[in-house]
């Protein structure tokens, strides 16, 4: 009976403690809060990194996880139209019997039809972080990823990939030729001889 008694006490206390508390201290935050960015602005170091160099598989990464830009009134730049030109068209195979038919817009430069089983895009180029081929759809929340050696296409919004290790001949090409002279490992010293045959 008394733990009853004790708690009915300490809920009907409660509320008035609070109300009482917060009015005090109303004045207090707002000046804590105007003092604190001006002290962050100060301390804040403008130094700048090299960028380091971005391996083919962190960039495909780095790219599927970039969200799609939802602007849809679009303005290409000189630098988005030459990377349109570096495109692949045309019907390119992808893994498990898939493929994807890329056709660019005869209308508007820049701008390609991306299509697939069941789905059409409307692309564009955008700037790329890791030097990747990168078209968007914002309004569907596609993308298309084209690397040196394979390309795929998602939809962000989702959660799919919709095609992936597509590649177009030049794609073919690259990969043979990546796994008859694979790149040097970031370990092996540049003036590395390989060994000799017995």
């Amino acid at each position: 009976m008394k733990y009853i008694a004790l708690a009915a006490a300490v809920a009907i206390v409660l509320p008035f403690a609070a109300a009482a508390q917060t009015a005090a201290s109303t004045d207090k935050p707002a000046v804590k809060a105007a003092a604190k960015p001006a002290a962050k602005t100060t301390t804040a170091k403008n130094t700048t990194k090299p960028k380091p160099k971005i391996t083919k598989r962190a960039a495909k990464a780095v790219e599927e996880v970039t969200p799609i830009s939802d602007d849809t009134n679009i303005t290409l730049t000189d630098a988005d139209l030459q990377v349109a030109q570096r495109v692949y068209t045309g019907k390119i195979q992808c893994e498990l019997g898939a493929d994807v038919t890329i056709t660019a817009d005869e209308k508007r430069a820049g701008f390609f039809t991306v299509a697939t089983k069941g789905a059409r895009y409307r692309m564009h180029p955008v700037e790329s972080r890791t030097g990747a081929i990168r078209l968007e759809d914002p309004n569907a929340g596609a993308m298309w990823l084209q690397i040196a050696n394979k390309s795929m296409l998602m939809n962000q919004k989702q959660g799919l990939r919709l095609a992936d290790e597509c590649q177009a001949p030049a794609q073919v090409a690259f990969a043979d030729e990546m796994k008859k002279n694979p790149p040097k490992s970031l370990f092996e010293s540049p003036d590395a001889q390989p060994a000799p045959s017995k």
